[in-house]
């Protein structure tokens, strides 16, 4: 069968087309960001399975500004104690989940930011009058997250004598703060903010209001990411600069009556 010079330079056109959207990588293309899913005001994820919270503002602010549309970000649920790890095996190309920037995780990661400074506290039952101050801890039954930096400093500079329990989830702590299994919860002030904020605990714990130490919120990205760091750095000094910082911290820490920090200087970690 004879076939037209124009009939084969039409199917040719129609194969270069079908070849150029099956290899399109603009459509193809996403990141993966590590966030906390059980961290109301910061990262949550809710029962529709939508994500909500200070964290994911950010996260989606910067994946903006390196390219990327809302349905391109998609993201995986980390935990404390596994971030440095998620970040060393490119599971995720950076994570935004309160975050404090140390000198033994910048060891293992580096640190765009900080975007974001917090300070320790203790969240108790509205009921407790017996906890004023850290060392009150002693003998109490406190409870923070397995991997955190809060739980470190309590042991070690605050109430060595405190029964401490470590658990997988800040979400479980207020559970068991909430039945009366434990006397406190001790984490970053943000993160407790938010739990006393949800509707199923208002009215019913409260902030102690201790300064226990200063947690700077940094983004994680994989050792050796220099580029990315730089991006990110640029991303958020923008967000900082065009108001979007101020209105996500409004929306998500207005209702707690929390009074945070500004917006701290990037440090070029």
């Amino acid at each position: 069968m004879k076939v037209s010079r124009a009939g084969l330079g039409a199917a040719v056109l129609v194969l270069s087309l079908t070849a150029t959207a099956c290899g399109d990588s603009e459509e193809d293309k996403k990141i993966t960001v590590g966030i906390k899913f059980d961290q109301p005001g910061l990262g949550f994820k809710e029962e529709n399975g939508t994500f909500s919270g200070f964290d994911v503002d950010v996260a989606r602010y910067v994946a903006g500004e390196l390219g990327y549309e809302p349905k391109q970000v998609e993201f995986k649920q980390v935990s404390s104690n596994d971030r440095e790890l998620l970040l060393q095996y490119g599971e995720v190309d950076y994570v935004v989940a309160s975050y404090s920037i140390t000198e033994k995780r910048k060891a293992k990661v580096d640190f765009a930011g900080p975007y974001f400074t917090a300070h320790q506290d203790l969240l108790v039952r509205s009921g407790e009058k017996d906890i004023k101050k850290g060392a009150d801890l002693n003998g109490k039954r406190l409870c923070s997250v397995t991997g955190s930096t809060s739980a470190q400093n309590v042991k070690e500079k605050v109430a060595p004598k405190a029964d401490l329990m470590e658990l997988g989830s800040y979400s479980e702590c207020a559970v068991a703060l909430k039945d009366t299994f434990l006397d406190a919860m001790t984490t970053d002030d943000a993160i407790l903010a938010g739990f006393a904020a949800q509707k199923k605990y208002q009215g019913q714990f409260r902030l102690v209001g201790l300064d226990l130490s200063t947690e700077n919120y940094g983004i994680g990205v994989k050792k050796g990411e220099d580029e990315l760091r730089g991006k990110i750095d640029a991303a958020l000094k923008k967000m900082v600069q065009d108001g979007a910082w101020a209105k996500a911290v409004g929306t998500h820490f207005g209702s707690a009556g929390y009074r945070h920090d500004p917006a701290p200087a990037l440090a070029g970690n």
